[in-house]
């Protein structure tokens, strides 16, 4: 292994086994601004903007914020902002080097700069991962949570912005003023129609802090949806040497993930943008039904999977998948629950579509935590699981997997695994949820009454199914007596299970 690490004066010393970047020599400006710069944007968005790039060239380097930890920051810095992604598929690894990114700031450190970057006139676009929780929405109501505090402190404009919106929001003031051109705003984070979540937030805000800015915010500023995929597992130390062992080089930034990844985007551009479609993405018309068929199907499974493979004592989702009985299950959630409630992308197959994610989570050269997507879980109920739920209880027709799927997640957020062992929830309602497990003693009935009066992730008791309280109940009830492994298996027969 080598001790040298990644960066310019390295890069001759890269293995055979990786590929430089191909923009490698070419100077470029900054077209890009992207808040939440983690691993998923490093190896999704960035890596189709940089083979767009390199099929047409043009100033699209990105300028990445990070909002909660200087980490990112330090460490690209350290690397002259050079990292590289491994893909994985069985039997097949490919290694490349990412150079897209022109410099990375923090933004508690100095807010000015972020603002005075949004307004700069060479950004033409700001993309945003910063995940479901960071859009400080009420997933039923689609308001912004007035519990929010941060977001709160955000409207009193003479404060340095915290969160995300915040920051855009003087952004955007300070680019209206200095008259810097219009601007799109991209989310790319897994919310319904999140283009729209995120124009009606932030008119929202501005309603309540900066009313002025509305008619220009309607002029020169747009928000496509978009819809990501690619499954990015967080950085291990294994992963870590994982990758250096193909690139030849130490990479404190590496990700190693699987080897798929799409981008549909609207479009609906205020400005330039690169040849995304040259690397791959999809521009359409409407994005809903791709957006909705991997809300309902990939994630909505990975996070039954999450919960449940967790509570059943298995540590990843290749590992969970091993299982037979856990294989089965989502199969049976995607084809006959999810799938069947939803209009397909035009081509697209549900089975087709299935078999591909039932392959996808089985990448044994993947090792995504169950616990890391479990986290977060009332920032994602609602699109995920709840909305195939309550479109198809009323109906009467079966939903146990996906009950089962919510049941467990009642159970997980409670801090206790299948034999008593405690540990840390990672919800921004946990300290609540925890109140209500404490409150209802261990009686089944009075833990899923409580968790329905929690109306940011169920909504009001109005729009709840009637069934809902019993048939949570019973699936509650059965996870406690016999664990996860076995309400799982006891659902994984059914008509069309095979291959």
């Amino acid at each position: 292994m080598s001790s040298s690490r990644l960066n310019q004066e390295t890069l001759a010393r890269l293995a055979s086994t990786a590929r430089h970047s191909p923009l490698r020599g070419h100077a470029f400006g900054t077209g890009i601004l992207h808040l939440g710069i983690g691993a998923f944007h490093r190896a999704h968005q960035a890596i189709f903007t940089q083979a767009a790039m390199a099929a047409r060239p043009g100033d699209w380097g990105i300028l990445g914020v990070s909002l909660r930890s200087p980490g990112v920051r330090d460490i690209l810095a350290a690397q002259d902002h050079l990292y590289s992604v491994t893909t994985l598929a069985p039997g097949h690894q490919a290694t490349q080097v990412v150079s897209v990114v022109k410099d990375v700031l923090y933004a508690p450190e100095d807010p000015s700069r972020v603002v005075a970057a949004l307004a700069d006139p060479a950004i033409k676009i700001v993309t945003l991962t910063i995940t479901e929780k960071g859009y400080g929405q009420d997933p039923a109501s689609g308001r912004r949570r007035r519990d929010d505090a941060a977001m709160g402190k955000d409207l009193d404009l003479s404060q340095a912005p915290r969160t995300a919106l915040g920051f855009l929001l003087r952004g955007l003031l300070q680019r209206r003023q200095s008259a810097a051109g219009p601007i799109t705003l991209l989310s790319c984070d897994n919310l319904p129609e999140n283009g729209r979540v995120l124009a009606g937030l932030l008119r929202e805000i501005c309603a309540e802090a900066a009313q002025d800015l509305l008619p220009w915010l309607a002029e020169a500023v747009t928000c496509p949806s978009s819809m990501v995929d690619g499954i990015v597992p967080a950085a291990t130390p294994a992963s870590l040497r994982q990758a250096e062992s193909y690139l030849g080089l130490r990479d404190e930034a590496a990700i190693v993930c699987e080897d798929f990844r799409q981008w549909v985007i609207e479009d609906n551009f205020a400005a330039e943008r690169p040849a995304w479609e040259a690397a791959g993405a999809e521009i359409v018309s409407d994005v809903r039904p791709y957006e909705t068929m991997k809300l309902r199907l990939l994630n909505g499974s990975h996070s039954a999977l999450a919960y449940l493979g967790a509570l059943g004592g298995y540590e990843t989702i290749a590992e969970t998948m091993a299982d037979p009985r856990y294989k089965a299950f989502a199969t049976r959630l995607m084809r006959t629950e999810a799938g069947p409630a939803i209009s397909l992308p035009a081509g697209t197959d549900l089975l087709t579509y299935s078999q591909s994610l039932i392959r996808r989570f089985c990448n044994p050269a993947l090792a995504h935590r169950t616990r890391q997507i479990a986290m977060d879980g009332s920032q994602k109920l609602p699109q995920r699981l709840l909305a195939s739920l309550y479109g198809q209880l009323p109906s009467d027709r079966p939903m146990p997997c996906t009950l089962l799927a919510v049941a467990a997640w009642m159970y997980y957020v409670g801090g206790r695994d299948e034999t008593g062992g405690s540990f840390k929830v990672h919800d921004p309602l946990a300290a609540r949820f925890a109140a209500l497990h404490a409150a209802a003693k261990g009686n089944t009935a009075a833990v899923v009454a409580a968790f329905l009066g929690v109306s940011e992730v169920f909504g009001p008791p109005a729009r709840q199914p009637g069934a809902l309280a019993g048939r949570l109940t019973e699936s509650l009830t059965a996870l406690r007596r016999d664990g996860a492994r076995a309400c799982v298996g006891r659902l994984a027969d059914f008509p069309g299970s095979g291959p």
